[in-house]
């Protein structure tokens, strides 16, 4: 990509900077390393967009590292979620590597710090490490254990690998500064013992290593470049540096950089409490389409290209902000409607009888399949005496301005005829099940030959040839726009009506649409069928901008 075609923010000045200095040789290779012990959410595709975009525009390469270093959290079914939700995304890595594909190498190079006198085994427990740690105005404390020569610590941390402690009995600890103003510097531990099976290496590893001393490592040993990173890693930095200048590498150190992680309104990314939504039953699972998730999005209809957009509308910052989420669901909007097809369906339904329909008759009218895409040409769709419409399509006693079906009153059937309103059946609680209209044959197609309007158009589905459905209508999850801010409880802002289901009845041409294909269902928004029940469809979003109305309301609020 040319420099002028290329986006532009400070992670990629840097790289043509470096680039220019010829800091790397000119080589740029990045990663994305999740840990396997979640599914991805949309925090995450901020990184991979960026990770994977980067190594794009430059020339490089990125890889897909899986941060294995906690096996008691961590499972195949994610590894291979993570995987499928890479690629959906639109990203190929050039390789799949695992942080335990590593395991011998960084054993060894810790050995090396202990024989060299930079790390030592403490025998104290967690707690006791963390309070030793002092704070931010108060200096740490050093172990009782922290002067043992490297020749004991080196038999113990032999030891801790061959199974000779219990766990938790014994850590390693870098050998540092426990007054260091970088809390992260006081003496990090490097392993812990863990007897628990590992997803890949089983029983063979009983010592696990920290985040802290196998990101950096690993970054060396791939020949990561620029190893990027989200804002809360940057107190991390000095300690990754640290790790990486205590050792012969095989190629140039990689260097750290940090940018703004991903923060939208209503909406939590931490996998913690995400996982607590699915445990408790809150949501139905990861891939429940009120869920954040990479999985939940897709099943809820958003398309991978709309989120790359907007990802590349939102930028790369170093400060934190929190953006609307309708930002969001205007880049699913728009892509949507130049790509979905237009289909009709009625959720709430209500009959209409044309009392002077020729009996038995179905026409087939032409519908057009998309306004803002000509090439998808036109469908047909059947038409007949009896109709379903929409509950608030009609009204016995109208509120004012109300324009559509009443008593005596004309409207448009989309693609249809002009029909008029005449009577009502009504059941024994007084609400109305059926509405008896006379239809004007020569308004077919939706024009009148005398040139008289009428200021409503409303869709419609033939009762006889009606596909049965259920369909989902997803709210926010959180009704609070920043829920558990100041620490409060984020079940406390969950909203419970923040799905609602109903049994739709939809044209025929519904019932062949693919898993998890998004349509317009006119007037009412965008809607995917599900991925593994065709008779199941979930509102991706709304047809209203909201968006538009809050960038309209913030222009009169500056002025």
């Amino acid at each position: 990509m040319s420099d002028d075609a290329a986006p532009t923010d400070f992670v990629r000045e840097k790289i043509r900077a470096d680039n220019a200095s010829g800091k790397y040789a000119n080589r740029v290779q990045t990663r994305f390393p999740p840990e396997p012990n979640g599914y991805l959410h949309i925090g995450h595709a901020k990184s991979i967009c960026l990770n994977f975009g980067i190594a794009k525009d430059f020339d490089g390469t990125c890889k897909l590292r899986f941060d294995d270093t906690n096996p008691e959290t961590e499972d195949q079914d994610y590894v291979d979620g993570i995987i499928e939700d890479v690629r959906w995304l639109g990203f190929e890595p050039d390789d799949i590597i695992y942080a335990s594909d590593y395991f011998e190498q960084l054993y060894d190079w810790a050995m090396q710090l202990v024989e060299r006198g930079l790390a030592y085994v403490d025998d104290q427990d967690a707690e006791t490490i963390s309070e030793q740690r002092g704070g931010f105005t108060t200096p740490g404390i050093n172990s009782p254990f922290r002067d043992r020569t490297p020749e004991e610590n080196s038999l113990l941390f032999a030891g801790m690998r061959n199974g000779d402690f219990a766990d938790g009995e014994k850590v390693l600890r870098a050998k540092i500064d426990m007054n260091h103003e970088n809390m992260q510097m006081r003496d990090p531990v490097m392993y812990r013992i863990r007897r628990e099976h590992h997803v890949r290496t089983g029983t063979d590893w009983i010592i696990f290593p920290t985040y802290d001393w196998a990101h950096g490592q690993s970054d060396a040993i791939e020949g990561v470049t620029h190893s990027i990173c989200t804002l809360e890693f940057d107190s991390h930095r000095p300690l990754y540096d640290w790790c990486l200048e205590q050792l012969e590498l095989p190629r140039e150190k990689p260097e750290q950089t940090e940018f703004a992680r991903l923060n939208l309104t209503h909406t939590i990314t931490s996998k913690r409490k995400l996982k607590t939504l699915v445990d408790d039953g809150i949501v139905d699972g990861w891939d429940d389409p009120r869920m954040p998730t990479i999985r939940g999005l897709r099943r809820r209809g958003y398309p991978a290209s709309a989120i790359r957009a907007f990802m590349d509308h939102i930028g790369v910052s170093k400060a934190n902000s929190t953006h609307d989420i309708e930002l969001l669901e205007s880049f699913i909007r728009t892509e949507l409607n130049t790509s979905a097809l237009r289909r009709m369906a009625v959720l709430r339904p209500i009959k209409v009888v044309i009392t002077n329909w020729p009996d038995g008759q179905v026409d087939m009218r032409e519908a057009v399949n998309n306004p803002e895409d000509s090439s998808a040409g036109t469908r047909q769709v059947p038409f007949s005496g009896e109709l379903w419409i929409e509950q608030d399509d009609f009204k016995l006693d109208p509120p004012p301005k109300y324009f559509r079906l009443t008593l005596g009153r004309e409207v448009r059937l989309r693609a249809g005829y002009f029909i008029t309103a005449n009577d009502v059946v009504t059941n024994e609680a007084g609400e109305v099940v059926e509405v008896h209209c006379t239809y004007d044959p020569e308004t077919a197609g939706g024009q009148a030959p005398d040139g008289r309007k009428v200021k409503a158009t409303i869709h419609w589905v033939s009762a006889d040839t009606a596909v049965d459905a259920t369909v989902h209508l997803y709210e926010r999850l959180f009704n609070d726009a920043h829920p558990g801010a100041g620490n409060s409880d984020i079940m406390s802002s969950l909203n419970p009506h923040s799905r609602e289901t109903v049994h739709a009845k939809l044209e025929p041409a519904l019932a062949d649409v693919d898993p998890g294909q998004v349509v317009q269902f006119e007037r009412l928004g965008y809607f995917a069928a599900d991925s593994s029940d065709p008779t199941v469809f979930h509102r991706t979003v709304g047809l209203k901008d909201e968006w538009a109305n809050i960038v309209k309301r913030q222009k009169q609020g500056s002025k």
